[in-house]
């Protein structure tokens, strides 16, 4: 009888797994804590290595991570154990042709395929049971629009679903749905920390524009502007389940930058220094309860290198 219990949670857990609803039991006191919720930006995404250097310097406990595309694969590595050197040495080599294989299809114009063999070697676990941290990672069903959070089972394909990019890569298919990506549903997944049982919430949003002032160099820089137009104008409900939201100076890097990762990651760290404050003050008044509603998430940006 004990065997077909678990037969029936098994079975239970993957029906709210594949509806995308799936959530883990709202965690004890002593496990509440800090969710980092890393965004979507391809190789501005990069920033998000600074922000884990600053954290991890600082001593900030992360207890959750949840990550859309590019910061799916970033969560994914710094919880499988990667070193914050060993991130910074990836990232400085990694290239657009490590995930990509241009290809004609009425999907897309290029698989991510080559990600599989990219992650695995990346990885140091292959299951999200064996993650150091627990990690969320989202995507969309092409079909129904829907949002997806994985939480358990094989990392590879959901964060190569996570960065399926609409237009250039080619949909993930994972339990019979065709997935693309995560921020088309989550934009920044803060909610999924929510749901993880995170009592305070980080969101690094990777705000800027995609095209510089001579417009467009082609049809991908095109997409990615009317993505960033329509995530800006739709940002509501993923910003008040944040309590602090930090925005990289990415503005004037391509998609495609990622020779330039030392700046992207200097600028992780530069507004992530500038946050430190607010985040000490939610380990000193950790008793308190947070009540997102009554208040608006401060955010904080190189602009004004302060929290409004």
């Amino acid at each position: 009888m004990k065997s077909l219990g678990k037969i029936i949670r098994s079975v239970q857990a993957f029906g709210r797994e594949l509806s995308g609803h799936s959530q883990r039991p709202a965690p004890s006191h002593e496990n509440v804590g800090i969710g980092l919720a890393l965004g979507g930006g391809f190789a501005r995404g990069l920033a998000h290595v600074g922000v884990l250097k600053v954290l991890e310097e600082e001593n900030i406990p992360i207890r959750f991570i949840a990550g859309t595309s590019v910061g799916a694969l970033i969560g994914a590595a710094y919880c499988s154990g990667l070193s914050i050197a060993e991130l910074e040495q990836l990232a400085a080599h990694v290239r657009f042709k490590h995930f990509a294989r241009w290809t004609l299809s009425r999907y897309g114009f290029a698989s991510n395929q080559r990600m599989i063999g990219f992650l695995n070697s990346v990885l140091k676990v292959k299951t999200f049971e064996e993650l150091r941290i627990p990690l969320a990672v989202t995507a969309t069903d092409f079909s129904t629009g829907e949002g997806v959070v994985f939480h358990s089972g094989p990392l590879v394909d959901p964060v190569r679903a996570s960065c399926a990019y609409p237009g250039m890569f080619l949909p993930v298919k994972i339990r019979g749905r065709m997935l693309i990506d995560g921020m088309l549903s989550y934009t920044v997944p803060t909610i999924p920390l929510r749901q993880m049982g995170a009592e305070r919430v980080l969101a690094v949003h990777l705000k800027g524009r995609w095209i510089g002032g001579d417009g467009p160099r082609h049809l991908f820089d095109v997409i990615g502007q009317c993505f960033a137009i329509a995530q800006e104008m739709n940002s509501t409900q993923w910003k008040e389940a944040a309590d602090l939201t930090i925005e990289p100076d990415v503005n004037g890097y391509k998609y495609d930058a990622f020779e330039h990762s030392a700046e992207l990651i200097r600028a992780g760290e530069i507004v992530t220094r500038a946050a430190l404050p607010e985040i000490r003050r939610w380990m000193e008044q950790r008793e308190r309860p947070h009540v997102p509603e009554r208040r608006r998430p401060p955010v904080v940006n190189p602009a004004t290198m302060s929290a409004d």
